[in-house]
């Protein structure tokens, strides 16, 4: 782990042009706000949560409750995002219920089932605290835990992981989550023991520099960790799961395995793919030459050796053309790499903090 830096939860003035999307526009659907809604703070608030929502039902309420109960005691200004992935049953509606009664909370609807990936992405991109913590709606995660969290925080780590120690699921969920997380901790060079644990903190600004796809939102800390920010990771409480279904299968690992090779390539070569490419193409060319070269020593050295009936030789061919096509897909996806950072203004570098600029 790195060194403790600066404190994160310091107070900080924030950009008007951030207020995200009112309570009335994307997910607010149910007419005005009522009379009796809390004021919403006008300055940004210091801690976003975001929440994402798919059928639950049975839990939102009392999450809330506990939620917004934890959140009072930290006396910081706060935010809460709830992001329903397409729910089929009335998760919306009584969070729109809770909307109503509280400005802090926002809300947003998908117009379908997108994924906890796409939903953690909405939220965070309409988050405007200082800090963002994503946690599940299915009250496994303990809300309790959030100013811990915070408090770790402070000791200087950009990114701070739930680590679910004592984990209340079935051997059939934690054996392939125990493989995984060490896989995933050699590949990235990221040692947590639990990547599949929603409940983090992230500092926003390391966040503006990850873009999530796909299954990515358990790779997070790998990202940031890419970007230069300081990961580190807490145990924190986990409980049973006592209304609701689970939505996790045994199908996810073989996404999460896919998805590992997508972030060890973006880590490793992201921002010079001929490297990569171009490497492969070199190697197979080199062994295509090596294969050239046996054939006519053999030739040379034995006259009835014909090189035409030599199997090696056609291989050496299949291997010279598959280093052709390697380099020039690592010519293409330069290209591509250019095109991506150059039309959008993004760098290949995430500054920290200037002085005199």
């Amino acid at each position: 782990m790195n060194p403790p830096a600066a404190s994160t939860i310091a107070p900080a003035a924030h950009s008007a042009a951030t207020a995200i999307t009112s309570n009335a526009g994307i997910a607010h659907t149910s007419g005005a706000l009522a009379n009796d809604v809390e004021a919403a703070p006008e300055s940004a608030p210091e801690i976003s949560v975001v929440v994402p929502v798919f059928n639950e039902e049975e839990n939102v309420e009392r999450l809330h409750e506990k939620l917004d109960g934890a959140l009072r005691e930290l006396r910081l200004a706060y935010e809460i995002i709830y992001v329903d992935d397409g729910s089929r049953d009335r998760s919306f509606a009584l969070l729109d219920a809770i909307a109503q009664r509280d400005a802090r909370v926002k809300l947003i609807r998908f117009r379908r089932n997108f994924g906890q990936t796409a939903a953690m992405a909405a939220g965070m991109q309409h988050a405007r605290g200082r800090v963002i913590i994503p946690l599940d709606a299915d009250l496994q995660n303990d809300p309790a835990d959030i100013p811990r969290l915070l408090a770790k925080m402070d000791e200087g780590f950009d990114v701070v992981s739930g680590w679910r120690k004592n984990r209340q699921d079935d051997s059939l969920r934690r054996i392939p989550s125990r493989i995984a997380n060490t896989l995933i901790s050699r590949v990235t060079g990221v040692p947590l023991h639990d990547y599949g644990c929603s409940l983090k903190a992230y500092r926003a600004d390391i966040m503006k520099d990850v873009a999530l796809y796909g299954e990515m939102h358990r790779f997070i800390p790998a990202y940031a960790h890419m970007v230069g920010a300081r990961v580190t990771e807490i145990p924190v409480a986990h409980h049973p799961r006592t209304a609701g279904q689970s939505k996790y299968g045994i199908g996810r690992v073989f996404r999460v395995l896919l998805d590992l090779l997508v972030v060890k390539f973006l880590g490793g070569y992201g921002s010079k793919p001929i490297y990569f490419f171009g490497g492969a193409g070199l190697a197979m060319g080199g062994l295509g030459a090596l294969l050239w070269i046996y054939c006519i020593m053999s030739r040379l050295l034995d006259a009835s050796e014909r090189i035409n009936r030599n199997p090696l030789f056609y291989i050496g061919i299949l291997l010279f053309v598959m280093a052709m096509q390697a380099i020039m897909l690592g010519l293409l996806a330069e290209v591509s790499i250019r095109t991506y950072h150059e039309s959008q203004g993004k760098t290949t570098y995430s500054i920290a903090e200037t002085r005199n600029l």
